[in-house]
């Protein structure tokens, strides 16, 4: 029989459940490259420079920070002096991040919910909306996304989007360079996952996962469509940070995805605007 094609309630069921196990499992070893809890705890700083540069001045703002995972990056937020609320579709996530705040001692609200459909009560209440690093890809319908995140922004208010680009998803492997997902399109592609981003060298069961490609321009027309203003958009090809583990890091510090003599770019950073004048 033909393999069916998941519906978008499938693949949230999965992704939860592959989100759950990450989210127990994160920061939990010396060996993570990402979560380690004890040096956040300290006072390390996890958001980098691009977001950050984006968001700018955040202190005294409202903040919401979309697929928040365990709340690390949204504490650190709130060290800057924003006013944080996070949202992630994962219980586990939701609640260590309760947890995290509290042994952070920093003043945070967490949400569980799907990002597609943020409840109603977070309407207008934004300054600032932020969702960084690994989150379209997770999103059957980035329009519904796109029109969440609006929805939650005050009149004037920004959305910033640090992500993954289209282009560098659709690599498998560096040397030789391969090529075997799709650019765009946002159909259902169905993988197994037995490992995590986070530490590379941890097997852990096999998972079955549901992910979506969605190009660049279908991502910026999404935001239009909301009804935002893109103010910035940018495409970057030296980057701080190898999200999936499969770049070389140069003598500089920075990881590049080479394309012959050239090279391809790794992120993208979106700001967009909300109609209408900061309220005062």
């Amino acid at each position: 029989m033909p393999e069916t094609t998941p519906s978008d309630e499938d693949g949230l069921a999965l992704n939860r459940a592959l989100w759950d196990v990450r989210a127990r499992i994160h920061g939990s070893t010396a060996t993570d490259r990402f979560y380690d809890v004890e040096s956040f705890l300290d006072g390390r700083q996890t958001l980098y420079t691009l977001e950050r540069e984006l968001a700018g001045d955040v202190a005294g703002k409202d903040l919401l920070h979309l697929q928040c995972h365990f709340g690390m990056d949204t504490l650190n937020w709130a060290r800057m002096g924003a006013r944080v609320t996070g949202v992630d579709f994962s219980p586990v996530a939701v609640e260590r991040a309760r947890l995290l705040a509290e042994r952070a001692s920093l003043a945070a609200t967490f949400i569980e919910a799907d990002t597609q459909r943020l409840p109603s009560n977070l309407a207008h209440g934004f300054d600032l909306v932020v969702a960084t690093y690994g989150v379209l890809c997770w999103i059957a319908d980035v329009d519904a996304w796109m029109r969440s995140a609006a929805m939650a922004l005050k009149p004037g208010g920004s959305l910033v989007l640090v992500d993954m680009h289209p282009a560098f998803q659709t690599v498998a492997a560096v040397d030789p360079l391969i090529a075997d997902w799709p650019y765009g399109g946002g159909e259902s592609q169905r993988e197994m996952v037995t490992g995590t981003y986070a530490e590379p060298g941890r097997t852990m069961p096999a998972q079955e996962t549901i992910q979506y490609p969605h190009s660049l321009g279908e991502i910026v027309t999404a935001a239009a469509d909301a009804g935002l203003t893109i103010k910035h958009l940018g495409e970057h090809i030296a980057t701080d940070l190898d999200p999936r583990s499969i770049l070389k890091q140069g003598e500089d510090g920075l990881y590049r995805l080479p394309f012959g003599d050239s090279h391809l770019p790794i992120l993208y950073s979106l700001r967009a605007v909300s109609p209408g004048s900061p309220l005062p």
